[in-house]
């Protein structure tokens, strides 16, 4: 079975019993991959990117039984050390894990970005995020001009929201 099958898998199981979770990484992976596909991604970075949209929001379990709270930043300093056990026991290779690590601790930072990885995340996670919180048309607007750089996710963030 493929690995990116197997990690899906492993990521429903993980998240069994909270269907919210599990349909908000199957959306931003969905997302993921179409935009990483239509900005024509090396076929390694395209892999890279749809591991860490499976994994991305991996720290929120522990960040809920840990400290009642899964803000961005304590999803970010938990999330890179469950990603990596996860990984590691699935057999993915040491460098995805690394760029995926960080990808999870990031993934809620939107300075410095700095891949276009890191850039596709961030929008796919944006496109879910701005409909399962149903925000206003401004405040898209505003996310759109202010967090989305590729050609396909404006174009998908517009299509959807504006």
């Amino acid at each position: 079975m493929h690995s990116i099958t197997n990690l899906q898998l492993e990521m429903i199981n993980y998240y069994s019993g909270d269907p919210r979770r599990v349909q908000h990484f199957i959306k931003v992976h969905s997302f993921a991959k179409l935009i990483g596909t239509l900005e024509q991604l090396e076929e390694s970075t395209l892999f890279l990117l749809e591991t860490a949209a499976l994994v991305h929001d991996i720290g929120i379990k522990l960040c809920e039984e840990k400290y009642g709270d899964c803000n961005g930043k304590l999803q970010e300093k938990e999330g890179p050390a469950i990603a990596k056990e996860m990984l590691e026991r699935l057999g993915f290779d040491q460098v995805v894990i690394e760029r995926v690590c960080y990808l999870v601790g990031h993934h809620h930072t939107y300075s410095n970005i700095d891949g276009v990885d890191y850039q596709i995340l961030v929008e796919a996670d944006f496109l879910v995020n701005l409909y399962e919180d149903n925000l206003s048309k401004s405040a898209c607007e505003t996310t759109l001009n202010k967090i989305f750089k590729t050609t396909s996710g404006s174009a998908l963030c517009n299509s959807m929201f504006l």
